[in-house]
């Protein structure tokens, strides 16, 4: 071996020592400033890693809070909307009962009909016109008396809901006529199936009748008047 050779292995010899030197005290130096760290650095609490994991979170979390609570919420208003929809008040329970049969059923002039008379609410009546179990015709009070013409038996339904019917006794209008009770009828036609009656006492017209299509009736002071819709008019007391 030549010196040169010696000197270069020497070298390199010196170069590994001096590196291993320096990575030695690198690790030291690294451990050392560890341990100063670790030493002065503040303990982690629960409630640092729970922010932690929060703020880690943001709006994902957020979104996850706000969807659970739409969720319970709508849950909330669906069961309410359900149980409200179940429930009904007891008066709604027992009006729909009292409009499902009738207060009473009453005889009508022609000796074969009857009206069943049902209550829907306060001067609210139905009355139903039945024969041989069949419906004839419907009335009903709805702020006013109504009536109807039969073929010539004459029916009224008031207010209060009493039933009143008779036979014949009809006066085909246009014209004027007398009535029970000293009223005066003024029949005059305003149209098809539509005629007008004005009721007159002694200090002038009192009611006034009109038919579109349907049958109408009065109680004038217990004077029971129907004008139908083919303007025929009767009275009867």
């Amino acid at each position: 071996m030549n010196s040169s050779t010696t000197v270069r292995t020497a070298r390199r010899r010196t170069l590994r020592v001096a590196a291993a030197a320096l990575t030695a005290a690198a690790a030291l130096t690294l451990t050392a400033c560890s341990g100063s760290d670790a030493a002065g650095a503040k303990p982690v609490s629960h409630s640092d890693t729970a922010k932690a994991a929060v703020e880690f979170s943001g709006a994902g979390s957020s979104a996850g809070v706000q969807g659970s609570d739409a969720q319970a919420s709508a849950g909330a208003k669906a069961d309410a909307k359900t149980g409200a929809a179940g429930k009904q008040p007891g008066s709604a329970h027992a009006a729909a009962a009292k409009a499902a049969s009738p207060v009473r059923t009453q005889r009508l002039a022609d000796g074969i009909s009857k009206a069943e008379i049902y209550q829907l609410g306060d001067q609210h009546y139905r009355a139903k016109i039945v024969a041989r179990g069949s419906v004839l015709a419907t009335m009903e009070t709805n702020g006013h008396d109504d009536g109807l013409d039969a073929n010539d038996m004459f029916v009224t339904l008031t207010l209060d809901g009493q039933v009143h019917s008779w036979m014949g006794g009809g006066h085909q209008g246009p014209g004027t006529f007398k009535l029970a009770g000293g009223w005066t009828a003024k029949v005059t036609k305003v149209g098809e199936l539509r005629y007008r009656a004005q009721i007159i006492g002694h200090d002038g017209v009192a009611a006034t009748l009109e038919t579109n299509q349907h049958d109408v009736g009065l109680d004038a002071n217990g004077i029971n008047i129907v004008l139908s819709s083919g303007g025929v008019i009767s009275a009867h007391e």
